[in-house]
């Protein structure tokens, strides 16, 4: 979830709201119905009543759609924005809608949820011959010369001054993409489109490709930089690309495990995959370098190792496991019980602590616990 600062950052943004000011331009026509999903402060639904749409339903599963309640109504258009509090695949609508806009992304498109969101509000809750924006994004990937960047991120888990061994640190690092942000003179190969996403169109929330280089320039490859380019209407696009004006989004680095000089001729193949797994993406780059033949790097690479767990952790994934509620559980449970049973969260508040009356030191502590837990799972 974003702050509202961070709202703020994406409004600043020139490039990005010029961009889908002038999608909703073509989009939104006198009377027309409009999505908004993950509305944040609301701006683009404001925008699209200002455009002459009937009605606007502006989606947004955090706290900050009450900002964009009180900037509506200071704006004049409380009564044609309807403000929906949850996640857009949890909803239903009264009507279909003529325009369906969203900014989802986080670095890239893919990102948490943002796949399955479009994909299901396409099928439920856009009109036959609707508008989706953005329309389409494409990614693109390059084997980058990152020295700054590498130092930064890899090196302190490498040598130092300690004389101590960081390798077990260095892996999980090694294993990590990170927001970065590259030149153009730092790409060693041309860049590559390693997939395309067409919003009218995709099915599938992961990607996977493979692609080989002939090396052209020589240099001191570190790793991998993705971006994308937004196409948001006819006409209508931005891109993150190295050399281009620079966005809020960043690139993505995908590191290698150590640094490849690459000479021209040299042969560089990568594979790069990305699959939803529960919220959020697990990452695989697999990278071989091969010069008159032999092979000067073979990594494998993907942020499954770059996540640091415990034996004890991984015993409580597996499949055989038998879990047992700790404290903290048995607690959530009590609660959730209650919850249940219609109780007001004061008599909850009171039960729970003559429940467990070591873990809260006042009752406030008690109803703060009841409350998040309404929050998240009341209807």
């Amino acid at each position: 979830m974003y702050s509202v600062a961070g709202y703020g950052k994406m409004i600043a943004d020139r490039a990005r709201m010029e961009a889908y000011v002038g999608a909703l331009r073509r989009a939104v026509k006198p009377g027309a119905v409009v999505l908004d999903i993950g509305t944040g402060t609301g701006i683009f639904a404001m925008l699209a009543c200002r455009l002459g749409a009937r009605r606007v339903y502006a989606v947004e599963p955090s706290d900050a759609i009450q900002v964009a309640r009180d900037v509506a109504g200071a704006n004049g258009y409380a009564g044609r924005i309807e403000f929906i509090q949850d996640l857009s695949t949890r909803i239903t609508l009264p009507e279909r809608a003529d325009v369906i806009i969203s900014d989802l992304r986080g670095v890239l498109p893919l990102f948490q949820q943002h796949l399955p969101a479009i994909i299901d509000a396409r099928k439920r809750l856009l009109a036959p011959g609707g508008v989706l924006i953005p329309r389409r994004d494409t990614l693109c990937v390059a084997v980058v010369e990152g020295l700054e960047l590498y130092r930064d991120r890899i090196d302190p888990w490498g040598e130092n001054h300690y004389d101590l061994n960081l390798q077990a640190a260095r892996q999980i690092i090694a294993n990590t993409w990170h927001k970065d942000r590259v030149k153009p003179e730092q790409l060693l190969v041309e860049p590559r489109c390693w997939a395309t996403l067409d919003y009218a169109t995709l099915e599938s929330h992961d990607c996977r490709a493979e692609i080989t280089w002939t090396a052209e320039r020589a240099g001191t490859a570190h790793g991998l930089s993705v971006w994308f380019d937004a196409t948001l209407a006819d006409g209508v696009s931005f891109s993150n690309a190295p050399g281009a004006p620079e966005l809020i989004y960043g690139n993505a680095f995908f590191p290698w495990l150590e640094p490849v000089t690459i000479v021209v001729g040299d042969a560089v193949t990568i594979g790069l995959q990305a699959d939803l797994v529960g919220e959020d993406y697990l990452w695989r780059w697999e990278t071989r370098v091969l010069s008159q033949g032999q092979i000067k790097a073979n990594f494998k690479q993907s942020t499954f190792y770059g996540v640091p767990l415990s034996p004890k952790q991984l015993q409580k994934r597996a499949a055989g496991y038998v879990p047992g509620l700790n404290e903290d559980g048995q607690i959530d449970q009590f609660i959730l019980t209650l919850i249940g049973a219609e109780t007001p969260l004061g008599e909850i508040a009171r039960q729970v602590s003559e429940r467990f009356p070591g873990c809260f030191a006042k009752p406030r502590d008690a109803l703060t616990r009841v409350g998040e837990l309404a929050v998240r799972y009341s209807r």
